[in-house]
């Protein structure tokens, strides 16, 4: 009998030294043949396995117990992580059956090349495109159709997101919207997203909900705050309302939060600011007014603020009245924590999210439709979410 001779580390570097390196290629082309080719027998085995289960009976075995009666065989193709396996011999009975539990009825990929397929869309790649860039890794090329079609499965993970309870354990709510261009029977049109990101007191961030909306006026943000009280963010806990001082948000807050205090960006005041000052002043003038929001405590920023107003006021007035209509708005960061100020005095932290919605639609020229914009949104905000839950950002930091 022939001795076999044990897989060492030493044996298997005799082995890979075996390939030469110009048949690199035909050498992986033929480990992944072999995988298919194995993974097609597996699958042909249970096949068989579950119609003897269903029939009672194995082939050619006669017995009292049996259920019915063979019919041969068709043959099907799946897609897998692996490739594509074509040729399976899948069998079948005279009689009807719920069919295999490991091959659905009318399914041709498996659930993790679907996955693979819109993790691929979603990172950036177009519909057209995500056939070719799979083409070298599943074996098969993706049709665009194929890609939109298998993207829709994500409206029911849509509807779930947005009528699930969001609880009332924020402190801290940041809202904003970002606009983005869809379809409609009119043309292309501009349709903004509202947003909801709410902080907790551990400091664990998440954004609470998104609303397609025509404009940031009253009613539409009335409607999408209404929805976040009716599902679970009564405020009981809530510090801020952070903002970049819409007046159409203000309003609503004024009839769904109205004891909740406000907090105005101070990167959109500053802005504002740097608007009414001519070029020559800007920075100098702008650097006294960030020394404001630097205070160590509310009643010394007032003292700069007054400082800063008395040696601006007579160059540039409409830009010192510009801060002191807001200036307890923009103050009002400073009754929270100190650990906090940093990241609840701008809406940096919702602009930093709807810079990774700016990206992945960027290639993009326009949403074919509104359930197309809810449906990259939502995978973009989930994404966001759970990299936060697996990564939570310090209550230090910005």
């Amino acid at each position: 009998m022939a001795r076999v001779k044990a897989l060492t580390d030493d044996r298997l570097a005799d082995l890979w030294g075996a390939v030469k390196e110009e048949d690199s290629d035909s050498f992986w082309g033929e480990i992944r043949a072999e995988q298919l080719a194995t993974a097609k027998r597996i699958i042909e085995s249970t096949l068989e396995a579950e119609m003897i289960s269903h029939l009672c009976a194995d082939r050619y075995e006669r017995c009292g117990e049996r259920r019915g009666w063979r019919n041969g065989y068709y043959p099907r193709s799946i897609l897998l992580e692996l490739g594509l396996i074509e040729g399976l011999r899948v069998p079948r009975a005279r009689q009807s059956w719920g069919g295999t539990a490991l091959l659905e009825r009318f399914r041709h990929r498996q659930g993790l090349v679907n996955q693979f397929i819109r993790e691929t869309f979603l990172a950036g790649v177009s519909t057209r495109r995500v056939g070719e860039v799979l083409l070298a890794v599943l074996g098969e090329k993706v049709s665009a159709s194929t890609v939109s079609n298998v993207c829709k499965a994500l409206d029911h993970d849509v509807g779930a997101f947005l009528s699930a309870p969001v609880g009332d354990t924020a402190v801290y709510l940041l809202l904003d919207g970002i606009t983005l261009k869809v379809k409609t029977q009119a043309g292309v049109n501009k349709r903004l997203v509202l947003v909801a990101y709410g902080i907790n007191e551990a400091g664990k961030r998440r954004i609470l909900s998104f609303r397609l909306a025509k404009s940031e006026s009253e009613n539409e943000w009335q409607s999408f705050l209404d929805d976040l009280y009716r599902r679970g963010l009564e405020g009981t806990r809530l510090r801020l309302a952070i903002s970049d001082g819409c007046q159409g948000l203000h309003k609503a807050l004024d009839t769904v939060y109205p004891y909740v205090q406000r907090q105005l960006c101070w990167v959109h005041k500053l802005r504002n600011v740097s608007q009414r000052v001519p070029a020559r002043w800007r920075q100098q003038c702008l650097s006294g007014a960030r020394a404001i929001y630097q205070a160590p405590t509310k009643r010394e920023a007032r003292t700069r603020f007054h400082v800063w107003a008395e040696a601006w006021r007579e160059r540039v007035p409409r830009a010192v009245d510009c801060l002191q209509t807001d200036l307890e708005e923009l103050l009002a960061f400073l009754d929270s924590p100190k650990a906090d100020w940093r990241r609840v005095r701008t809406t940096n932290a919702i602009e930093r999210a709807f810079r990774e919605v700016r990206r992945r639609t960027r290639p993009m020229s326009c949403f074919t439709n509104a359930d197309s914009c809810r449906r990259i949104t939502y995978a973009i905000i989930e994404h966001l979410n759970t990299t936060w839950q697996e990564r939570p950002n310090s209550t230090h930091k910005s």
